[in-house]
């Protein structure tokens, strides 16, 4: 079956588009570890995440670079940013760690999704290879929205225990 030079085009954009997003979820995953002395088991997640993050940029990159094609400079430093204001967004509310667990369960499954989308282009173009390397990166970013998802009810009944005890609460 010949490759539909449009399904290759899609799916480069797609890898481009994936390679920014990655390195926005590095800056909120940054962001927040410095505002989580108080749970030990998020920050750790996230440290390692971080670094399954930066394998998976990574992966994009030599992908790009198989269909003679590179990640995008511009969109990279504009998701950055967004990752920046992103994580900045909650830092000023009481409950910022419980915020921050909701939007970090909503990035994972937009990562999910997206890395779907990506399996799916690189079967049309019949690049098996692709599909096993981003096949990776969703299993990563699948576990990590389960941690999430986990963790939302420790999160939030530690948040009370030292809201209760007047401690600060949001860290």
């Amino acid at each position: 079956m010949p490759i539909s030079e449009k399904a290759r085009d899609v799916f480069i954009l797609g890898l481009r588009n994936q390679h920014a997003v990655e390195n926005q979820a590095i800056e909120l995953l940054r962001r927040q570890i410095d505002r989580l002395e108080h749970y030990p088991d998020l920050s750790r997640r996230m440290v390692e995440h971080i670094t399954e993050s930066q394998k998976q940029t990574e992966r994009l990159e030599q992908l790009l670079t198989r269909y003679d094609s590179s990640h995008s400079t511009a969109k990279d430093a504009t998701m950055s940013l967004m990752g920046n204001l992103a994580a900045l967004g909650h830092v000023f509310v009481a409950d910022e760690v419980v915020k921050n667990s909701f939007a970090n369960l909503a990035f994972e499954n937009y990562e999910i999704a997206s890395y779907r989308a990506l399996i799916t282009l690189a079967e049309l173009c019949n690049d098996q290879q692709a599909s096993a390397v981003l096949n990776e990166s969703l299993e990563e970013e699948q576990a990590m929205a389960q941690f999430v998802e986990r963790h939302i009810d420790p999160t939030t009944r530690l948040y009370i225990a030292r809201l209760e005890q007047g401690e600060t609460a949001g860290r």
